[in-house]
């Protein structure tokens, strides 16, 4: 006997977590729940989140979403992946690009294959093997198309957004889709005194919202997961100590990079995020290594346009919440914890939380194995993202106090094997549903100068003359792809324009 389905949904928060979540249910979720989302407009949101990585193309298309709209609508560019400057030694960059490196021959992973060539003195700098890197290094971007021998289908995207506008987008996506938003702030939650679970939530002005499902969009603070439920929190701190932020609007210069880039300080790093309108830039960085007086003067010295607004200061601490799914609350977002944005992930994390959500969709039932299952894959996805991440730390070549302290640490068991086995013979052995492919690890190693000792054997089975003729041909057939491009700033105009925006009232 079937227990009666989900009749109600509350979604605490708005912000890009609320709304990719309400917009989701909307969508996917058979008609008869009635969603109820409740926001306090005042409460603005994190703004961090403005660069993403490919699966945000998967999301957008469940829900039907036209890409040039959405870039429109969002003041949105194109990201073909993220620069890394200085995180060896100052002067000193590198490349994450989106998609792979050349082909795999035979088994033999390509850049198995490049390691060979180029310790003979036969192949070029490895980023002239990718089509992103290629375009990225002429500011160039073209729609890939879909014909496979064609060499633009090797490039692949994400993309940078204002993420208050993607939220407003959202928005308007739930709500015409029949998803009721609630402004007030809440100041008490209910619990069930049978099971414990989140009854109903009060708003500030007297009146009462009861749901079956509660989902925790709230942020920091947890306001149903933490402060109702008490779950308990996983400190990451010991391994990524950087626990504040700076963020602030600058009016664009010089040309719309189709890239990220993440720059390190001397106690942390800065973003720079370059949309239509204007460029996000921020500084992360840890309080025990310097003040917010000195980072907040490191930031602004470091821009390269005018401000447009005072910086804005964050803070938080790294790690997960210790069950994302507590009872009948399902904390999506930064509710469920966090990870810097080192490497765009804070909206693939709200993304991957609704998808299981919708895969694990719970009946009034609630039966243990969903959650317990939800629970299991959320932790492990943050931990995979974290060791990720806890890589450009480990891996640095700076001399200052943080850096020496991140080099010299103890890393998780499972990152430790992974550093430990591409530095032998460049293998990487991934989990079959980890969010980085094996081409990212091998950018960000061999980037942050994690150089193998040796390589496959089977690469010595192949013809290292046949191997330059292919190699050549790549690098070539990339180059001529990518000056054939447009300028990434063209496509954008010809494609989807933003309208113009009041810059300093936006931010």
């Amino acid at each position: 006997m079937t227990s009666a389905p989900i009749r109600s949904i509350c979604i605490v928060g708005g912000g890009t977590a609320g709304w990719m979540t309400a917009a989701a249910l909307a969508r996917m979720v058979r008609t008869g729940v009635a969603i109820t989302l409740v926001e306090l407009e005042q409460i603005g949101t994190v703004g961090v989140g403005e660069a993403t990585i490919p699966p945000i193309l998967t999301f957008n298309a469940m829900l039907g979403i036209d890409e040039a709209e959405f870039l429109s609508r969002t003041q949105g560019s194109m990201k073909l992946g993220i620069e890394f400057v200085d995180w060896n030694a100052p002067g000193h960059r590198y490349l994450h690009p989106f998609g792979d490196y050349g082909f795999d021959i035979d088994g033999v992973k390509f850049h198995q294959i490049w390691h060979r060539l180029r310790a003979a003195g036969q192949a070029g700098a490895l980023d002239d093997y990718s089509l992103c890197a290629a375009a990225c290094a002429r500011n160039r971007y073209a729609a890939p198309p879909r014909d496979p021998a064609s060499p633009l289908s090797r490039l692949v995207h994400a993309y940078h957004f204002d993420a208050a506008l993607y939220a407003a987008f959202l928005r308007d996506y739930a709500e015409q889709r029949g998803v009721a938003r609630r402004e007030g702030k809440i100041v008490d939650v209910a619990l069930r005194g049978s099971d414990g679970h989140v009854e109903r939530v009060l708003l500030e002005d007297g009146s009462r919202l009861a749901a079956d499902l509660f989902i925790d969009c709230s942020g920091f603070r947890g306001l149903l997961i933490e402060d109702a439920l008490h779950t308990g929190y996983e400190d990451w701190t010991h391994w990524l100590p950087c626990d504040r932020a700076l963020a602030v609007p600058t009016a664009n210069i010089g040309p719309l990079t189709p890239y990220t880039r993440a720059t390190a300080r001397a106690a942390g790093w800065q973003w720079r995020i370059p949309l239509q309108h204007r460029t996000g830039n921020g500084y992360v960085y840890s309080s025990a290594h310097i003040s917010d007086d000195e980072a907040a003067a490191t930031l602004l010295a470091n821009l390269e346009g005018e401000p447009l607004a005072d910086p804005r200061p964050l803070r938080f601490t790294t790690g997960r919440r210790k069950r994302a799914w507590n009872r009948n609350v399902v904390a999506i977002g930064l509710s469920s914890g966090f990870l810097e944005p080192l490497e765009s992930t804070s909206i693939h994390l709200i993304q991957a939380g609704i998808a299981r959500l919708l895969a694990l969709f719970p009946d009034s039932g609630w039966g243990d194995p969903e959650r317990d299952a939800y629970n299991q894959l959320t932790r492990s996805q943050y931990e995979r993202v974290r060791d990720f991440v806890v890589l450009h730390y480990k891996t640095n070549g700076r001399d200052e106090p943080l850096w020496r302290q991140v080099r010299e640490m103890d890393v998780p068991d499972s990152l430790s094997q992974r550093i430990a086995l591409f530095a032998n013979r460049g293998r990487i052995f991934r989990h079959e549903d980890e969010l980085f492919a094996e081409a990212s690890w091998v950018a960000v190693l061999l980037g942050q100068g994690v150089m193998p000792r040796g390589w496959d054997p089977l690469a010595d089975a192949l013809d290292p003359a046949q191997l330059s003729v292919m190699l050549d041909r790549i690098r070539t057939t990339f180059a001529r792809a990518a000056d054939a491009m447009p300028l990434h700033s063209d496509w954008l105009a010809h494609h989807c324009p933003a309208p113009p925006l009041d810059l300093r009232k936006a931010s």
